[in-house]
């Protein structure tokens, strides 16, 4: 089951449960599928999207004075995929990446995200390289 089929499963359990606020905020989901090019929207363009949305959520909290979660946050970052944590990652790029095979180690990103995907984050994934 893709994780836009997963997402329309439980909005419609959340509407029989009469969940507001899980609702409401799938909802908001469902709409930005809405806006993709294709019907079917692949898992890697709706982790994209849920980021998306999370991060404009974040920004429009500080803006207000608030910063830090809220359930509308914590719902859609249960759709996320478990991020790769620092330790995993220096780890992985240990055993499989010979820096000397590139002509610098920023080249070696393309294959570590490749292999990350989702899981890691960019600006973090730098930082790792950048310390070894």
């Amino acid at each position: 089951m893709t994780l836009q089929e997963q997402i329309k499963k439980d909005l419609q359990q959340a509407m029989k449960e009469k969940d507001e606020e899980k609702k409401g905020t799938l909802r908001i989901i469902m709409g930005e599928f809405g806006r993709a090019e294709t019907k079917a929207v692949s898992d890697e363009d709706v982790i994209k999207i849920l980021r998306k949305l999370i991060k404009s959520e974040r920004e429009t909290l500080e803006h207000a004075g608030t910063p830090g979660d809220n359930p509308y946050i914590n719902i859609i970052e249960s759709y996320l995929p478990q991020m790769a944590d620092a330790g995993e990652i220096r780890q992985w790029i240990a055993a499989n990446i010979d820096f000397s095979a590139y002509k610098n180690k920023m080249m070696a990103m393309r294959d570590i995200m490749a292999h990350f995907g989702p899981r890691a984050e960019g600006n973090q994934v730098k930082e790792i390289i950048q310390g070894m």
